[in-house]
């Protein structure tokens, strides 16, 4: 008998803390563009419009922080102006999944830092010389702001400043000491 009403209290339990646990999760939508480029690069580059899109996991700690998960589609690269890799476009696409700390204010501003893996899904390059132009992972620190509203319906602008280097390739003339540096407008929605 006592067994039998510590195994329930246990249930009971379990279940009201569960419940708690579901109350202060919450998950959403989010898609944008990017402006991506190199930084550190011997070659001359520009910047490359791109896009993101994805889902998000949130899980407020408290009424102002929050962790906040994102797993997101992202087209990166550049422009190559000089006369390397054929003065190809260099387009890399990522799997990216940004960890991070939030701190929204009760009108709906907020403020984001935390890091980014990514994991290259494809690279297209024009050059036949290289075959695997970019790394297979790409690590990030992200910083961000932007204003969410009551419903749900939010704005962002981010910064994703590289930690890694995007390529480890041997050409002659070009050194592959060079970073991500992406740019982010998002629109998203919580559910």
């Amino acid at each position: 008998m006592k067994k039998l009403l510590l195994i329930c209290l246990v249930l009971v339990s379990t279940k009201g803390f569960s419940q708690s646990l579901l109350k202060r999760l919450s998950f959403g939508l989010k898609a944008g563009a990017n402006y991506s480029n190199f930084t550190g690069a011997d070659f001359e580059t520009e910047g490359l419009v791109g896009f993101h899109a994805g889902a998000i996991v949130n899980f407020k700690i408290t009424d102002n922080f929050s962790i906040q998960e994102e797993f997101l589609f992202s087209s990166q690269g550049a422009k190559v102006k000089g006369d390397v890799f054929n003065k190809e476009n260099i387009k890399i696409y990522y799997g990216t999944v940004p960890f991070l700390l939030k701190y929204r204010t009760k009108p709906g501003f907020y403020i984001e830092a935390g890091a980014q893996a990514g994991f290259r899904i494809k690279d297209d390059i024009g050059d036949d010389s290289v075959k695997e132009f970019a790394k297979k992972m790409d690590l990030a620190a992200v910083g961000g702001l932007g204003f969410q509203m009551r419903n749900g319906l939010g704005f962002g602008a981010r910064y994703v400043a590289g930690l890694s280097k995007v390529s480890d390739f041997k050409i002659s003339d070009v050194n592959p000491d060079y970073k991500n540096s992406v740019v982010q407008a998002s629109v998203f929605y919580i559910f």
